[in-house]
C-alpha cells in the first residue's frame, strides 16, 4: 500500500455519465491506478450541477478503487465536469469541503470539461482544441490566459456539432417533404427510415428531454449522403467545417506555431467531413501546426492530477474553467 495522502483522484462527468480514475502520484503517473465508470449522469437542477447527487454518484466507485488499488490516501482530485463554467458555482462552494471530508482531499481542481479536452489532447502547450461530439467548443491558450469560443448549446450555439448537424440534415428532409428548395430526398428518405413519417417527426423530437441527442444520432446519416455525393448534405458538412474553424480561429494564439488538434467523438464520421475541415483550417489558420489529439478529457484529468501532485502544474489557472483550491474539511 503507497503512502497516506499520495494518490489522486480523476474525474470526468459529461451527459453519458461519470469515469474516474485513482492512482498513485509516482513520476508520470507510474504508480498504481485503476479506472471505473457510472453511465448516470450527474443531475442538473435550479442550482445548476447538483454537488450532492455528484458525491452520491462518485463516493462508491472512489471507495472501490481506493481499495483496488491500494492507494492509502487522496491527497489531490481533479474534477472535470461538462457545464461547470456556467452552472457550477454550487458544485464550487460544496465538492471540494466534500470531498476534503470524504477522503482527506487537500488539493482540488475543479475544470471545465473543454479545458480537460484541452490538456487531454495537448498537454501544457500554447495551442487550440477543437471538441466536437455532441455539441461543440474550441478553447485556447497561450499559457497565459484562456479563450474559448461556442459551447453555448443546442439551441444557441454548438455550430457544426452533431446536434447542429443533425438538425440541418433534418431541416434539408423537411423541405424535400414540403417541396421547399434546399431539400434533399436522400435525407428525407433517411430521415423517414429512422424517425418514420416526418408529420410526426416534431412530436417525436420537442418534447424529448434528449433532444440534443436526438438530433445528433441523424449526423451519420447526414456524412454517409455526403459520401454518396449528395449535394445538399456535402453543403452541410462543409457549413459545419466553417463553424469549427471560425471557432478555432477565434481561440488559436495568432503569434508562433501553437499547435492544434481536434477530439471527440464527431470525428469519426471521416472523410466527408475531415476533408473540408482541413481546408477551412488551412486557410484560416496557417500558422498552426496540426497535430492527433494525445489523449481523452480523462486523460487530461490525470495528467493535472499527476503535475498537481508533483507540483509541476504550468497551467493558468480561471475563475470559471480552472480552479485549485485547498479545502479544509469539517
Amino acid at each position: 500500500m503507497t503512502g497516506a495522502g499520495d494518490g489522486f483522484l480523476a474525474v470526468d462527468s459529461g451527459g453519458s455519465g461519470l469515469r474516474i480514475v485513482v492512482g498513485a502520484a509516482g513520476p508520470a503517473g507510474s504508480g498504481p491506478s485503476a479506472q471505473r465508470e457510472s453511465r448516470e449522469p450527474v443531475r442538473t437542477g435550479d442550482r445548476g450541477i447538483d454537488p450532492g447527487h455528484f458525491l452520491e454518484r462518485l463516493a462508491p466507485l472512489v471507495r472501490a478503487l481506493v481499495a483496488e488499488t491500494g492507494v492509502g490516501g487522496l491527497g489531490t482530485a481533479v474534477i472535470g465536469a461538462a457545464g461547470l463554467a456556467t452552472l457550477g458555482d454550487a458544485l464550487r462552494a460544496e465538492l471540494p469541503a466534500a470531498l476534503a471530508r470524504e477522503f482527506g482531499v487537500r488539493t482540488v481542481a475543479l475544470v471545465a470539461d473543454a479545458v480537460t479536452a484541452y490538456t487531454g489532447a495537448l498537454g501544457p502547450r500554447p495551442g487550440a482544441v477543437v471538441a466536437a461530439g455532441t455539441g461543440l467548443i474550441a478553447i485556447g491558450t497561450d499559457l497565459k490566459h484562456w479563450r474559448r469560443a461556442d459551447g453555448w448549446g443546442h439551441l444557441l450555439g454548438d455550430c457544426g456539432g452533431g446536434a447542429w448537424i443533425g438538425r440541418a440534415g433534418l431541416e434539408a428532409a423537411l423541405r424535400a417533404h414540403d417541396g421547399r428548395e434546399g431539400g434533399s430526398a436522400r435525407l428525407l428518405a433517411c430521415a423517414e427510415e429512422l424517425f418514420g413519417p416526418m408529420p410526426q417527426l416534431p412530436g417525436k423530437v420537442y418534447p424529448r428531454p434528449d433532444r440534443p441527442a436526438v438530433l445528433a444520432s441523424f449526423a451519420r446519416r447526414v456524412s454517409a449522403c455526403a459520401a454518396d455525393a449528395d449535394p445538399v448534405a456535402a453543403g452541410i458538412l462543409r457549413a459545419a467545417a466553417r463553424h469549427m474553424a471560425d471557432s478555432a480561429a477565434a481561440v488559436c494564439p495568432p503569434d508562433g506555431e501553437p499547435r492544434l488538434a481536434l477530439t471527440g467523438g464527431l470525428f469519426k464520421m471521416g472523410d466527408p467531413l475531415l476533408v473540408p475541415l482541413e481546408e477551412e483550417l488551412a486557410r484560416r489558420l496557417p500558422h498552426a501546426r496540426r497535430v492527433p489529439a494525445e489523449g481523452d478529457p480523462l486523460h487530461g484529468s490525470v495528467r493535472i492530477a499527476t503535475d498537481l501532485a508533483a507540483g509541476s502544474f504550468t497551467l493558468p489557472g480561471d475563475e470559471r474553467m480552472l480552479c485549485v483550491v485547498t479545502p479544509q474539511g469539517d
